[in-house]
């Protein structure tokens, strides 16, 4: 265990090391590296997938959940889509350097932010390989060094892209240092990262809610949570049916086990007849659980099929990440949001209305990091919105909401410009 912890030492001091050169590095530097990353995941795929193969058997051997199964699952398609998004962050602008806020003070000293990186930010996450090309790759971009600590049951699938990004980095010409990846998985070296303020500047948790917990209970340095998606949609007395309807059903089925996907629809009385019925009989043939409230289930009636039972308290506020939500039917705008505010974790909330102040209102009153009008949650991502990737959703309000890319893994420092100024 001490060879382990003194490894983790040596990690974490060349990390903090090469930050000084990392924010200096030209952008040509960096985006050769990531280009080299893009090229080098469609050119020896094999490898990962034949990991991710060994890693996926052993999960579901072990019992492992569909939902954490699904996203510890490699495919070609999705390899494929995490070259796209590495390019898609090297041709973003890079905001180091980046200068604004500048104003000349009354005594003629002119004063600018410029944005800098924030030094050396730790990822623990669990079975999501591609996280590992995700923070790599923004972490390079922002010129961040990075410490990557993923979950056992992804061994094998991190090994191989952390060798493929580290060794693009030394071609490239990245400091030594840049991308460091935490290979044993022994908890205690994660309490022990975490008391590790002296290297490590953020650390970002990404997995189960008991693992950002005990990251954001145990951390000595700044932490960015987030990533648990209680996610509603509201569908007014003023929705078009038919866009309701696909908007609900693709917040839910299109990919249930993350934390984007639909946990709870909730539907205006006065469409109610209209719109649950036809939900009901697409969800059963799609094979999706309806846990529904007294008024729900009274209008179903017998045609609702096996796939409608009634919901308990604990299915609100419930983070379901399988092919099940809750339903309920509210009165009013105003019962919506009282139960997205009890409920909901701050994540992603959408309404579905024809009516303009409507809109208006649930933007304003919606407490989340993101907020839909006539859209799916499927969205929050930050490939989606064009970032690239995301090294986090983050839930919080300080420092930065939702999906976190380049700006957000920045700092600035304040430049003063002076002609010999001295104060009085």
């Amino acid at each position: 265990m001490n060879e382990q912890l003194q490894e983790l030492e040596r990690k974490a001091r060349r990390a903090k090391s090469a930050t000084r050169k990392l924010a200096c590095l030209p952008t040509a530097t960096k985006n050769g590296a990531l280009r080299a990353i893009a090229a080098a995941l469609r050119d020896t795929r094999e490898p990962v997938l034949e990991a991710n193969r060994e890693d996926y058997e052993e999960a579901r051997a072990s019992g492992m959940s569909e939902s954490m199964l699904d996203r510890l699952l490699l495919t070609s398609s999705r390899i494929e889509s995490m070259a796209d998004d590495v390019l898609t962050v090297a041709a973003l602008p890079d905001p180091i350097g980046q200068t604004f806020g500048s104003r000349t003070l009354p005594n003629g000293l002119q004063l600018a932010k410029r944005r800098v990186p924030l030094g050396v930010i730790a990822a623990i996450y669990e079975s999501r390989p591609n996280v590992t090309i995700d923070i790599s790759s923004l972490c390079l971009k922002s010129g961040n060094a990075t410490i990557l600590r993923g979950g056992k049951e992804a061994l094998r699938s991190n090994k191989v892209l952390v060798t493929i990004v580290q060794d693009a980095c030394r071609v490239a010409g990245v400091p030594d240092g840049a991308v460091e990846f935490i290979e044993s998985t022994d908890h205690a070296l994660v309490g022990q990262l975490l008391r590790m303020r002296q290297y490590v500047d953020l650390v970002i948790p990404r997995g189960r809610a008991e693992l950002i917990r005990l990251v954001a209970d145990n951390a000595t340095m700044a932490v960015v949570t987030g990533g648990i998606g209680v996610c509603h949609a509201y569908v007014d007395k003023s929705a078009d049916l038919d866009m309701a309807l696909r908007i609900v059903d693709n917040a839910k089925v299109q990919r249930p086990t993350v934390c984007n996907a639909l946990d709870c629809v909730l539907v205006h009385r006065d469409v109610a007849d209209a719109f649950l019925p036809r939900l009901a009989g697409l969800w059963q043939s799609e094979g999706v659980e309806m846990r529904c409230d007294t008024e729900v289930l009274a209008l179903l009636g017998d045609s609702a099929g096996r796939g409608t039972v009634a919901a308990t308290e604990e299915d609100w506020g419930r983070e379901f990440l399988a092919l099940v939500a809750a339903v309920k039917v509210v009165g009013s705008l105003d019962e919506a949001l009282e139960h997205i505010e009890r409920y909901g974790s701050g994540h992603s909330e959408a309404i579905v209305t024809e009516d303009y102040s409507s809109a208006n209102r649930f933007v304003a009153e919606a407490d989340a990091a993101c907020v839909y009008v006539n859209a799916s949650t499927r969205f929050t991502d930050g490939s989606q919105f064009g970032l690239g990737a995301e090294i986090g959703i983050s839930t919080q309000k300080f420092h930065a909401r939702g999906p976190m890319a380049l700006e957000e893994i920045t700092s600035y420092k304040w430049v003063a410009l002076g002609t010999g100024q001295i104060r009085e």
